[in-house]
């Protein structure tokens, strides 16, 4: 817009420029002499400055903007003139059905060819990014042939509907559905839509809550060395296992008992005595070790002690700081041929590359195959569900001497409410838990207090 103006401006300050204001075409003889006043301060310029000619100037530029549309020396020839060829004009017919508007219509419209300014509030909406943004989305599925959300209940309502108003098939049609009467399976006529509405509906259920928590069966049949007429082998093996966990449940206790056991006295002063000892041998020795080393040292680097005093002294001179930039220099090239010498050699070792990425490639499919037999695993072992860890039970196992000779001697070991409830934390249906500890509480005791006493 600004620039529009200034090239209008140019155009009108040229000497080919035409005004339609009689006034300022420079041909006035009443040209006043100039009054001689001071200008230095802003008041007295602003006062006696004549700015009528630049005023009247302007006008004109507005006025053919109004008239013309632009400037009249910018117009081409073509819509200023036009060549007189003396024909005469034919008598046009008048139009039928077409009148001549009104004068209040003409004078309502307007006489100016410059165009009205945009009005930018006009053409502002609220949320229009996000609307933009909603409709563009809109029609990129509509591009891949998805309906919205809207529609597709829309359509499935309508389809309900159009469902609900088929006629329905007679009962005595041959073909028609056999019904059970005594089946538990209900078939529903109503409107889906009005049963989702209604909370008539149930919610599907989602397929994870459909996934068991363990793999484990619910009842865990007993090894074959549990019966109370086992063979040899098959008890032995039972026996065997339940050692096992007894040395381990030992060798638990045992460390435990190590780690909080409290050493003994006399003990204590073996351990004194042999340190108090072994520091009045090495009394002396260590102190002469580091001062030895301490002047081997300076024997051997005196220059290197010597330069490095002068360093920290003396100020690098200018021949010194190039010699710097210089190596650095060497040393970045020599380090950028070596990895160019060392990319030119990876060409040759292109087999080898390869057997490694095939060597790397099988490593990655083991550690994934062992990854999904620890997962596999995982499945049958308890979780941590709570704040206790699951203590697997004893296994009821029956020695040698103490097995029944027949079904009738037979004695009952175990519970059957305690195998349950460790068969469901195993399970990881429930966390393991332990009896509740309940505290003492102490009887209340009233006493008297001796204010009491002394006004009773």
């Amino acid at each position: 817009m600004a620039a529009a103006s200034r090239k209008r401006r140019v155009a009108a300050g040229s000497d080919g420029f035409l005004s339609l204001n009689a006034g300022l075409d420079g041909t006035e003889s009443g040209i006043k002499r100039r009054k001689r006043v001071n200008k230095n301060k802003k008041k007295s310029w602003l006062k006696h400055s004549d700015i009528q000619d630049v005023e009247e100037f302007l006008d004109d530029v507005r006025l053919q903007e109004r008239a013309t549309g632009g400037l009249v020396a910018e117009k081409p020839d073509d819509s200023l003139f036009f060549v007189d060829t003396g024909d005469q004009k034919k008598e046009e017919e008048p139009a039928v059905g077409k009148t001549r508007p009104l004068r209040i219509d003409l004078i309502l419209q307007p006489d100016s060819r410059v165009p009205a300014p945009k009005d930018v509030l006009a053409h502002q909406q609220p949320n229009a990014k996000k609307l933009r943004r909603i409709s563009q989305r809109a029609e990129r599925l509509a591009a891949r042939g998805v309906l919205p959300r809207k529609q597709r209940l829309m359509q499935k309502r309508l389809g309900g509907a159009s469902k609900r108003g088929m006629r329905p098939v007679p009962n005595n049609h041959p073909q028609r559905d056999y019904y059970d009467l005594w089946g538990s399976s209900e078939t529903s006529t109503e409107d889906p839509y009005y049963l989702e509405q209604t909370k008539k509906k149930l919610v599907k259920r989602p397929d994870r809550l459909s996934v068991k928590p363990s793999s484990l069966p619910a009842v865990e049949v007993i090894a074959p060395g549990g019966s109370y007429n086992p063979d040899f082998y098959s008890h032995q093996a039972l026996l065997l296992q339940a050692h096992e966990v007894e040395e381990r449940r030992q060798k638990v206790e045992q460390r435990l008992q190590r780690q909080l056991a409290v050493p003994q006295l006399s003990h204590l002063r073996f351990l004194s005595v042999q340190e108090s000892v072994m520091q009045e041998q090495v009394q002396g020795l260590l102190e002469e070790e580091e001062e030895e080393e301490e002047e081997e040292e300076e024997e051997q680097n005196p220059r290197a002690s010597l330069t490095t005093q002068n360093t920290t002294r003396e100020k690098k001179t200018e021949k010194q700081r190039r010699k710097e930039r210089e190596e650095k220099e060497k040393a970045r090239t020599r380090l950028a041929q070596r990895e160019q010498t060392d990319k030119q050699q990876q060409w040759f070792r292109l087999r080898s590359i390869k057997a490694e990425l095939q060597r790397r490639a099988q490593v990655t499919a083991q550690r994934r195959q062992r990854r999904q037999e620890r997962r596999e695993a995982e499945k049958t072992q308890p979780r941590r569900l709570g704040r206790l860890r699951f203590e697997a039970p004893d296994l009821e196992v029956q020695l040698s001497d103490e097995l029944p000779g027949s079904l009738r001697q037979l004695k009952p070991e175990g519970s059957l409410l305690k195998d349950r409830f460790k068969s469901l934390q195993k399970r990881n249906l429930i966390e393991p838990r332990e009896r509740a500890k309940f505290k003492l509480k102490h009887k209340l005791k009233y006493v008297e207090k001796r204010a009491f006493k002394e006004i009773t």
